[in-house]
């Protein structure tokens, strides 16, 4: 097997769907295989894609998963990976939409790269912007301060200031970046086996830059693919109420990541801020949030 794909479904039928019919409904010149996990979504979403990818089931072309317990992100692709021996991995959000030849592509950059361990594509949202989210440095103290200063978003072609989400770097080109996002992120299985699986510390946020760090870390180089894309159809909006639990994970991570990466690389007193700074602006964040509607 060329590839196998994961899709971790969570009470999201009609979009895990269309993520799978993009890629089955499609000719590839690659063997493949689909990992469906769905995550005690206990809607029905399950049973429905179970009939609608019958035949694919059968041919076992897709294998589902079903949990008991939702677990989260993390644990679910290592569920998936655990079963797999193909040459590469694809992390695929249940929200997206692979489109151009997208993964045919990927793989032919890979196998032309044996240094990558890691690779990712531009990831655009429904209205054709970039989802910026696709490529990062490491949130260090630097990074994380032009960010939550907001000099980040005042001077977004600085090299200095624009690190966050590199918008500085033209979103078409192809380099090395820090970090991917875990909506596409295709790995090399080799690079699997060096250094472990996603970190199940995480729920649903964070894992992806964990995984990241600690892949570029153990010497292999993760890009940045410009030339192809995928449509991500990105979860709530800025303007609606996000559910307590997914703020509480989002800052949640931050703290795991920082304490994981970066606690014993400065001074008490640094730490100490850095803290604060997180869980000061999810209070702040929690407290907007009771006003959205």
């Amino acid at each position: 097997m060329d590839l196998s794909i994961i899709i971790v479904n969570y009470r999201t039928y009609d979009l895990t769907k269309k993520a799978i019919e993009s890629i089955v409904n499609e000719d590839h010149s690659f063997n493949y295989e689909i990992y469906l996990v769905d995550n005690a979504s206990n809607d029905g979403s399950l049973e429905k894609l179970k009939k609608d990818f019958s035949k694919e089931s059968d041919d076992n072309l897709i294998k589902f998963i079903a949990n008991t317990e939702n677990k989260g992100f993390a644990h679910a692709n290592n569920q998936a990976i655990k079963q797999i021996s193909s040459e590469y991995v694809l992390l695929l959000n249940s929200d997206t939409i692979v489109v151009d030849n997208c993964l045919e592509k990927c793989i032919r950059y890979m196998e032309a790269n044996d240094s990558i361990g890691a690779l990712g594509c531009k990831v655009i949202l429904p209205d054709g912007k970039l989802d910026k989210a696709c490529r990062r440095s490491f949130p260090d103290v630097n990074v994380s301060f032009y960010r939550m200063t907001g000099l980040s978003y005042l001077f977004p072609n600085s090299k200095r200031f624009g690190r966050y989400n590199l918008t500085y770097l033209d979103e078409n080109g192809t380099y090395e970046v820090d970090s991917l996002v875990g909506a596409f992120m295709m790995v090399r299985i080799k690079t699997i086996h060096q250094v472990g699986l996603l970190d199940e510390d995480f729920f649903m946020y964070g894992e992806d830059i964990d995984w990241c760090h600690r892949i570029k870390s153990s010497g292999w180089r993760i890009m940045y693919y410009g030339d192809v894309k995928i449509i991500h159809y990105k979860g709530a909006s800025n303007s609606k109420k996000q559910k307590p639990k997914l703020l509480y994970e989002f800052y949640r991570a931050m703290d795991i990541f920082y304490k994981k990466h970066y606690t014993n690389k400065h001074s008490l007193i640094t730490n100490s801020i850095v803290y604060w700074g997180i869980w000061s602006t999810y209070g702040f964040k929690l407290l907007l949030n009771t006003f959205k509607k």
